[in-house]
């Protein structure tokens, strides 16, 4: 294990399908003022909206709400939020839905007290908080982003062509999470996939990257493994509870932060992704398979031994008769295999991703140096047309 490193998840998580079992006991901590915030209604189809409004209302908490959180919420939707937080001044912010939901909320939480512009200074220009930190505690009801128990806050800006996380500090960590497998049961098949592969990739973020021997990444090859397994009964028989168990558990575990302790981490793929969400608002978790072969695809000479380790640790590809450049194409061929599988998009053309919007989604692309290779801008073009 490399360096020095510091782990800390405040979070409490309540996993399994009598979780929400214990949200009133979590409430209980809380001040009178809370802020509900949810999505596009399905709660209220399922029930879940009934049972939540009764907790809060049993803990005798004074509600108010921003509902219509979109998938990929946006600076003015932020904006609103801080207002109504703000104004009210509530004591907790309770997302009930997936990671756009959970992200929004941790956007509202720190930009609620920050002075001027929240996009402006926590997200453009990726400064710290300056006012107090509203809590946050969320339901989950769609796995693959890991937000309910990281500090993660992804925003999108359409004016300027900017999709940016902002990972803040500990304090920003939801102080508990509801993690019940059934609610993410009438999640559409689409956004299931979407939420896996958004899971897979959030663990080869941080394991194609340094060259030591490290614990942090047999853990991120065990995920990885479990992920794939799950995955291929799931999109058979969505309601197999022991499946989508594992996958509630394994994207809980690809980020709050455990496996990325004593390693350098990548994270460019998300950049690729973000920028083509940012100019065409498809789901983030899509972007990021149609643009993760042709990234590593370019990468991998670079860093050619551990696409080897993984092609024979996660996808169990036999090595005998390989050269270690062979075993890492055919570990990433077994990547591609298990992605038809599972019906990820591979295209970004289907996402509406086109020849003329790669120019703004190059600009709109930040580039990192954590993994095998830093890009150039004309790389990151070569990416997009051979996502296409």
């Amino acid at each position: 294990m490399l360096g020095n490193f510091t782990y800390e998840n405040p979070c409490r998580v309540h996993f399994g399908p009598n979780a929400l079992d214990d949200l009133p006991g979590e409430l209980a901590k809380f001040g009178p003022k809370v802020l509900l915030t949810y999505g596009g209604g399905s709660i209220k189809r399922n029930g879940l909206y009934d049972k939540v409004i009764s907790a809060l209302a049993a803990a005798g908490k004074t509600v108010v709400e921003v509902p219509g959180v979109m998938s990929n919420p946006t600076a003015d939707k932020l904006r609103e939020g801080a207002r109504v937080a703000r104004e009210n001044d509530v004591d907790l912010i309770l997302a009930v839905g997936g990671g756009s939901t959970i992200d929004y909320a941790k956007g509202v939480s720190v930009s609620a007290w920050t002075e001027g512009d929240p996009w402006e200074h926590l997200y453009l220009h990726m400064e710290q908080p300056t006012g107090k930190v509203i809590p946050v505690g969320d339901v989950l009801t769609m796995s693959g982003t890991g937000s309910e128990t990281n500090a993660g806050s992804v925003i999108t800006n359409h004016e300027q062509g900017l999709k940016i996380g902002h990972v803040f500090g500990p304090e920003v960590m939801p102080k508990f999470a509801i993690v019940n497998p059934e609610l993410t049961f009438t999640v559409p098949g689409y956004q299931m996939k979407a939420g896996i592969f958004d899971a897979f990739n959030h663990i080869q973020e941080q394991y194609f990257s340094g060259t030591d021997d490290n614990t942090s990444d047999y853990m991120a090859e065990g995920l990885m493994r479990s992920l794939v397994h799950a995955s291929r009964i799931a999109v058979k028989d969505p309601t197999n509870y022991e499946a989508r168990s594992n996958i509630s558990w394994a994207c809980t575990w690809a980020l709050n932060t455990l496996i990325a302790c004593g390693k350098s981490t990548d994270w460019e793929v998300h950049m690729l992704g973000q920028a083509i969400g940012a100019v065409t608002d498809a789901t983030h978790g899509m972007t990021l398979s149609a643009v993760a072969l042709p990234y590593y695809r370019l990468v991998m000479p670079y860093g050619v031994e551990k696409f080897a380790r993984f092609a024979t640790s996660v996808f169990d590809v036999p090595a005998e008769g390989r050269t270690t450049q062979q075993l890492a194409e055919a570990g990433l061929e077994a990547l591609s295999a298990w992605m038809d599988e599972i019906g990820v998009v591979r295209h970004s053309s289907e996402l509406g991703l086109t020849e003329e919007l790669i120019p703004a989604a190059v600009k709109a692309t930040i580039i990192l140096d954590g993994g095998y290779h830093k890009l150039t801008t004309g790389e990151v073009a070569q990416i997009f047309r051979a996502s296409l």
